[in-house]
């Protein structure tokens, strides 16, 4: 059974609390905490095997794990502060704790964030030899808030950075995330974000479909990471860039004040409809990989 499946059955029977600001469905949850101030909370996980292959060494696993968090608050525009560490494993020496430990809190250092907590298991014999889970813990003003939901028709659709042959090139493992673009596009250029983990298409349908919105695509546009194609532009994953909905009166000044060496590109633009379509007016999500789904059998 697809993800998407289940978490439509599921999500609808969790209730929530009257303080929760923006519930599952979005990169983290937001928590009100008064004072026009929300706490966001986030947690994202890792297997061996599929995030990462076992001959990678544990300081790199340990800063991937944060760093795949701290994509997700970089897409609510947030500022992460405070992380809960969950590790199962099959049975590891204590170097490697050690090492994952020291890439971890290397990591954690960068971005002033306090690794305060979680719980370390041993896995019973079997074929995976770890899964991990982090949850992630910032904070932001509520409205300077970035939702998938809030893109509108006439918006500009952009991205960060370039896409495609994340594995190859070892980018999965060696990207730095957008947390201060994050926090620079929030509230000023945008109110519509999310970060791209499962492939450009998948995800940048994800935004379209939260907002009830149809996105028309520019193929042409989507930039190449070294060695990429356009098919695994559009679906390798694991990029961790953000896109972006921008009004078109704010376009021209976004683009003159962007401040980062990081390319900034327009891909396409948010009309009235569903689905992603290209320019050619081709609906981009009957394409056979579209990105990556986790299936449960």
């Amino acid at each position: 059974m697809q993800e998407f499946k289940i978490l439509e059955k599921i999500l609808p029977m969790l209730t929530q609390r009257e303080d929760i600001a923006v519930g599952p469905g979005d990169d983290c949850a937001a928590i009100d905490l008064g004072d026009g101030v929300c706490l966001l909370a986030g947690m994202d996980q890792m297997v061996c095997g599929l995030h990462y292959f076992p001959d990678v060494a544990p300081a790199r696993i340990g800063a991937k794990l944060l760093k795949r968090n701290l994509s997700d608050v970089a897409a609510m525009g947030g500022e992460p502060a405070y992380a809960l560490l969950s590790l199962a494993s099959l049975g590891g020496q204590a170097e490697w704790f050690e090492q994952f430990f020291q890439g971890l809190e290397e990591e954690a250092r960068q971005w002033n964030v306090s690794i305060c907590g979680g719980d370390l298991a041993g896995l019973p014999a079997g074929k995976v030899r770890e899964i991990m889970s982090l949850t992630i813990l910032g904070r932001i003003r509520k409205e300077r808030l970035c939702l998938r939901c809030n893109a509108a028709a006439g918006d500009f659709l952009y991205a960060t950075g370039c896409f495609g042959n994340s594995l190859t090139s070892e980018h999965h493992l060696d990207f730095t995330p957008r947390l201060a673009e994050g926090q620079f596009l929030a509230g000023t250029y945008t109110r519509a974000m999310i970060d791209v983990s499962d492939g450009l298409l998948v995800d940048a349908s994800r935004m379209a479909a939260a907002s009830n919105m149809a996105l028309r695509l520019d193929l042409d546009t989507i930039p190449l990471r070294p060695g990429a194609d356009l098919s695994g532009a559009l679906a390798d994953g694991e990029d961790y860039e953000l896109l972006f909905a921008v009004r078109p009166e704010l376009a021209g000044e976004l683009e003159k004040n962007w401040p980062f060496n990081i390319r900034l590109t327009r891909l396409g633009t948010f009309e009235k409809g569903s689905g992603v379509i290209d320019v050619m007016n081709n609906n981009l999500l009957k394409l056979k990989n579209i990105g990556y789904e986790h299936q449960f059998k």
